[in-house]
């Protein structure tokens, strides 16, 4: 199965959206809620890293028997030091986001921890793609 969802930046009253669609999907699909509440903790912290940090992005969710993999690919400004991003408490969010309770720089070291694979990709004044598997029967 396909899904696509698309995700404006800036857009906090619709953040969570695509991550809460996934959470019904398998929930249908009988999936083991242990690997449900980490794929949908994953892919809302990816989703609104998007929302808080980038223009536009797009939420592709290809999901089979043994895994659901969930790429985000956003255009935005790029993450300049990957390294330096996934340390806890690392943000560069602005002070509007970190008003709303956003921001506190826990994104992405929490798909890390939540992710059986987890992979990203930056590119400085173009965008960033972030991949997250999670296999059914680990």
């Amino acid at each position: 199965m396909h899904f696509e969802y698309q995700i404006e930046g800036g857009n906090f009253t619709r953040a969570g959206f695509a991550s809460s669609e996934i959470k019904k999907m398998m929930k249908q699909l009988n999936v083991d809620m242990g690997v449900i509440k980490r794929t949908v903790v994953s892919t809302y912290e990816a989703e609104v890293n998007v929302v808080a940090h980038a223009f536009s992005g797009t939420i592709y969710v290809d999901l089979d028997e043994e895994k659901i993999v969930i790429q985000l690919q956003d255009q935005g400004p790029g993450i300049p030091d990957i390294d330096q991003a996934m340390k806890e408490g690392f943000s560069t969010a602005s002070s509007a986001v970190r008003e709303m309770g956003f921001g506190a720089g826990m994104g992405l070291p929490n798909i890390k921890r939540n992710a059986d694979d987890f992979q990203i990709t930056s590119e400085v004044n173009k965008g960033t793609n972030v991949k997250i598997t999670m296999f059914f029967n680990k």
